[in-house]
């Protein structure tokens, strides 16, 4: 499983930390960062599923 952030779209509103905080954060940047382990994401992959899905700026990309 791949996570792909767009940080040009992402405005740092926090929906992708809300639904998955196990996985992203958003950063001092105003950025949002994958905090997990790479190799431990399909653990989470219905969390981020939903932090895809409810991203306001469609900055969020999970491919499998």
């Amino acid at each position: 499983m791949k996570i792909t952030i767009d940080r040009t779209a992402c405005y740092g509103l926090g929906a992708c930390e809300s639904a998955a905080p196990e996985v992203f954060e958003v950063g001092d940047d105003g950025k949002a960062h994958l905090v997990a382990d790479p190799t431990d994401l399909a653990r989470y992959r219905v969390a981020i599923a939903e932090a895809v899905d409810e991203c306001p700026m469609r900055a969020l990309l999970m491919e499998l």
